[in-house]
């Protein structure tokens, strides 16, 4: 059974003046009310709470069957009745009819209106007649673009709804017959058509289908004779035999089903489209896609058919991309961006809501307590009417629109009452003869007649429940006066009065801590939801209204999830999130003291702060809102204390207080090491550096580094949006950089920092802008290369530091603190590092006024060149501010050019600038395919100097001695003799030719 509150969403209601009994009634747009009577309609104006007034009337062919209204376009459309032959008309421009005498025009659908005869339509109603090869039964309006679908024996007919230009200045409004829809098998008793879905229902059947945009490959929309090889039997077990038996003896129904999908497809109901469209640029619809289909079975225990067993009320509700509605008439394409779509459909007892957009699936069924007339679905409720009362019920579909809208709703960041939700009953309000009902904006119609005594008089026993003949049974009716009717205009209540109601009514349940607090503010939760979804309907200022609503209802749900011990108590975090809170407001909210006067914290609150200190907010709880916190944690969840005690937000806690509730933990059960360290934390903060150094020497420094990947907020936190050192960092830094390093590095292997805010934190701890390196930074790249991390891309890694290393060695600056690792130690620990070669360190050994601050940095620059995977072009741009006239620019300068293959440059460099590193470089370098360099180049660079003599000459000639030993053994005498200089001495070369000549009888 349906849980029922008793409030409030009904308020004022007024008589609308209809001088005959209505007959048929319709909601007109938001400001007019259209009644059908007799052979008359009348509109009648309605506005907020102003008193209806007639606004003007109008003359029908006969009898009106069926009323709709579509605000886009602005017209009203009838099936009419006279003489037994039933029509189909449209009212548009009605507004423009000012009394019921005054002149209207008559045209046919399609009609092209002449540009003289515009002044004429200009200021008057036209009606479109709508001829159709079959009578209408039904029709529906599209709320988005205004299209008419009109429901026939066998097919529907779909009317686009379309401007004819007159002039720049003028168009007026036409229909254009573009698809009929061929259905078999079912005769719809009611349609609804939105933005290409369609619902067709009969007495107990309800088929949704979508009519696609997009066309599919080899398949046209042009209609075909229906063939059906196989079809399904729609009586199922009966054979056709049986089917053709007219006796009293058989009573025939089918099995109730229900196909949902592509499933659907298989009920045995063909659908065909065939396109009429004048133009094929036109053709809006290509196939049709099967959603639903549902059939009930009839109670058969009583043989009767009556309308207890007939579906009524089909109805699809769209609910829109919030803020996106238009209000421009005669835009063709709307601007309205459909987000769900709802479809429902009633049986007397029980109504069914399904979702039909993304994914086809029931969401709430209604069980009514007594027989139901009517109902009608709005985004908030839904209004069923029996004979004597109008219930409200409250819907899901504001819950489903959030999903489809948010993707962070269901997270820890937003929450939505879930869509399976218990429906409940808000209201059952007392009228006497309801017999109809419709809704518009936020008025409910509703017609009562209060009917005299009718006795039933059964004439015979029904042969088929399932006949689509009308029913048997006759009413008779005493022959009396006129029964006595009028026609209602119920407001309900704004959504913000209502939602206070609930939120006072679910207080009766608080101290009870039952769940119907939860769901009663729930429900007060999505009226707020859905109401901020329809946004076309609010008011100036309700929307802000509604949004602090909105946030209060959040507040209210995060306090019943905080305070219930249920499965879903970690719904407080969002809920609280959404609501606006401050942490601190949220912990003045959380006093709940038990019976006996003792405190008791549930998961949803606990849940809340630790995941907020976790966030790291930018809030920073006083020192005794941050006592209670810790005293929290230390009753409901001691293992998190440390954590929470190393959370920004906690700043102003009294280490005292801290250290007290630390030395009262059982560190069996979780890491000892975390508790030291926050220890070691908060004995800084009380200035014992005694006991800060007792707790940091009690476990072994790899440990430490372990306690600092379980809490980096240890060492690094953030406050709004800036990288903040700790105390303990700092003190770290001075103390004990290469703990804080591996610290670092820790962090980064386990994805706890990134590289950027690693960077960051260094420069904040050493004082250094963005622009200066402190030499903890460059540890750190070091070691990053060192471990090899995945995350860190090389060739970046290496600029870094080959920038840093060039940047010092130009500036003559030595670093700023003692580095962690010397070049020997990278060598040793990293493949990247490689061996510096011979001639570099002869080289070096040259110049004897090195200064030895800055070696460091140069060994380690030129192992880097001399490694494997640097990338040597990447560095050749940063290498201008390290000059050449320095040994050391200059070593790093030729060991590029080496690494570029510039041998012959790298010659000329070292013959000028160092001639004893030439043959060490040669030996290391002239090797396979660049020995002939040997000969080509150094022999003849060698021989010329050795020639022209100077301070140098020694040097090269026994640099040239040197190399006439290498060219001697390479060498054939033949060509050892082509290399030799033409005017050299003879007896200087003839040891090399001696032995060149006696080299193969050697070997």
């Amino acid at each position: 059974m349906v849980q029922l509150y008793n409030l409030h969403p009904f308020g004022s209601q007024q008589v609308v003046p209809c001088k005959l009994e209505p007959e048929r009634f319709c909601g007109g747009g938001r400001d007019a009310l259209f009644v059908a009577a007799g052979c008359k309609v009348e509109a009648f104006a309605v506005a907020g709470q102003e008193l209806c007034q007639p606004r003007c009337a109008f003359s029908t062919l006969g009898r009106v069957l069926c009323l709709a209204y579509s605000e886009a376009g602005d017209y009203l459309a009838a099936i009419e009745e006279k003489n037994k032959a039933t029509f189909l008309r449209a009212y548009v421009n009605w507004r423009s009819k000012r009394t019921e005498n005054c002149r209207v025009c008559i045209r046919m659908v399609g009609h092209k209106v002449e540009a003289p005869l515009s002044d004429t339509f200009r200021d008057q109603m036209s009606i479109i007649e709508m001829p159709l090869s079959e009578a209408p039964l039904c029709i529906s309006c599209c709320p988005v673009k205004g299209d008419l679908l009109v429901g026939c024996t066998n097919k529907l007919v779909l009317f686009s709804l379309k401007y004819q230009i007159i002039s720049e200045e003028f168009s007026i409004l036409d229909f254009e017959r573009s698809l009929i829809i061929h259905i078999d098998n079912i005769v719809p008793v009611e349609i609804s058509f939105c933005v290409g879905y369609v619902a067709l229902m009969s007495d107990l059947e309800v088929l949704i289908v979508k009519l696609e945009s997009d066309p599919k490959t080899g398949e046209s929309v042009n209609y075909q004779p229906l063939k059906i090889n196989n079809p399904m039997k729609r009586t199922e077990g009966v054979s056709n035999e049986t089917l053709q038996l007219d006796s009293d003896d058989f009573v025939i129904c089918q099995k109730p089903v229900e196909l949902l999908g592509e499933k659907s497809s298989q009920s045995g109901v063909s659908v065909t489209l065939e396109s009429t469209g004048l133009d094929d640029k036109t053709i809006k619809y290509y196939h049709v896609q099967h959603l639903l289909y549902k059939r009930f079975a009839p109670d058969i225990s009583s043989l009767v058919l009556s309308d207890d067993i007939k579906l009524h009320s089909l109805q699809l509700l769209p609910i829109y991309q919030t803020g996106s509605p238009t209000s421009d008439r005669k835009k063709l394409s709307q601007e309205k961006e459909l987000l769900s779509l709802f479809c429902f459909f009633s049986l007397p007892h029980v109504g069914y809501l399904y979702m039909v957009v993304k994914s086809v699936e029931l969401m709430s069924v209604y069980q009514y307590p007594e027989k139901s007339q009517q109902a009608v679905l709005t985004p908030q409720f839904l209004h069923v009417i029996t004979s004597n009362n109008l219930q409200c019920f409250t819907v899901r579909c504001s819950a489903a629109a959030a999903r489809e809208e948010d993707p962070y709703v269901d997270t820890t960041l937003k929450a939505c009452p879930p869509v399976s939700m218990d429906v409940c009953a808000l209201r059952i309000q007392l009228f006497i003869g309801l017999k109809a009902i419709c809704h518009f904006k936020n008025h409910i119609i509703l017609l009562t007649k209060a009917d005299p005594e009718a006795i039933p008089e059964r004439r015979e026993p029904p042969k088929r429940l399932l006949s689509r003949k009308g029913t048997n049974v006759k009413f008779k009716t005493p022959p009396v006066a006129e029964a006595g009717w009028n026609l209602y205009i119920v407001d309900t209540i704004s959504p913000v009065q209502l939602y206070k109601e609930m939120v006072d009514y679910s207080n009766t349940y608080k101290t009870a801590k039952t769940q119907s607090c939860i769901h009663l503010l729930s429900e007060a939760h999505l009226l707020v939801r859905a109401a901020l979804m329809d946004a076309s309907q609010l008011e100036p200022g309700e929307k802000a209204e509604l949004l602090e609503a909105f946030k209060e209802s959040c507040g209210h749900l995060g306090d019943c999830y905080s305070r219930l011990d249920t499965q879903y108590s970690h719904l407080a975090l969002p809920y609280y999130k959404m609501s606006g809170l401050s942490m601190a407001e949220v912990l003045t909210r959380a006093d709940w003291p038990l019976e006996d006067g003792s405190q008791k914290y549930e998961r949803g609150l606990i849940f809340y702060i630790n995941h907020s200190l976790d966030e790291n907010l930018d809030e920073e709880l006083s020192e005794e809102l941050a006592a209670k916190v810790v005293q929290m944690f230390h009753m409901a969840e001691p293992k998190q204390l440390p954590h929470i005690l190393c959370s920004p937000s906690m700043k102003n806690i009294n280490p005292v207080t801290a250290m007290n509730y630390l030395s009262k933990l059982d560190t069996s059960g979780f890491s000892s090491i975390l508790v030291t360290l926050t220890k070691a934390a908060m004995a800084l903060k009380m200035g014992d550096l005694d006991r800060h150094r007792n707790e940091m020497k009690s476990h072994p420094e790899m440990k430490l580094v372990c306690g600092f990947i379980l809490e980096p907020r240890l060492l690094i936190q953030q406050r709004r949006g800036q990288i903040i050192p700790t105390e303990l960092a700092v003190q770290l830094k001075d103390t004990q950089p290469g703990l804080l390093v591996a610290s670092v590095l820790g962090l980064q292997k386990n994805n706890k920092i990134g590289i950027e805010e690693a960077d960051s934190f260094f420069k904040v701890l050493c004082g250094k802008d963005k622009d200066t390196i402190p030499q903890l930074l460059v540890d750190l790249w070091e070691a990053q290369l060192v471990a090899g991390l995945p995350d860190v891309v090389l060739q970046e890694l290496f600029f870094k530091l080959t920038s840093q290393y060039i940047w010092r060695l130009s500036k003559m600056q030595p670093p700023d603190t003692i580095p962690l690792r010397t070049s020997e130690d990278l060598i040793n620990a990293c493949s990247h590092y490689g061996l510096i070669y011979p001639w570099v360190n002869v080289l070096i050994s040259s110049d004897s006024l090195a200064d030895k601050s800055y070696t460091e940095d140069l060994s380690k620059l030129q192992s880097l060149i001399c490694g494997p995977s640097f990338d040597i072009a990447s560095i050749i741009p940063f290498l201008e501010p390290l000059s050449e006239d320095t040994i050391a620019g200059l070593s790093v300068h030729i060991l590029c050019r080496t690494r570029l293959k510039e041998y012959e440059q790298c010659i000329d460099t070292l013959l000028e600038r160092c001639p004893e590193a030439i043959i060490p470089y040669a030996n290391h370098e002239l090797k396979e395919e660049n020995r002939t360099l040997w000969w080509k180049k150094l022999l003849p660079e060698l021989c010329h100097r050795v020639k022209c003599g100077g301070e140098k000459g020694q040097l090269y000639l026994s640099s040239l001695k040197e190399t006439l030993s290498v060219v001697a053994v390479e060498l054939e005498l033949r060509d050892f003799l082509n290399v030799l200089p033409e005017d050299g001495t003879a007896a200087f070369f003839l040891p090399y030719l001696l032995y060149c000549s006696r080299k193969k009888s050697l070997t």
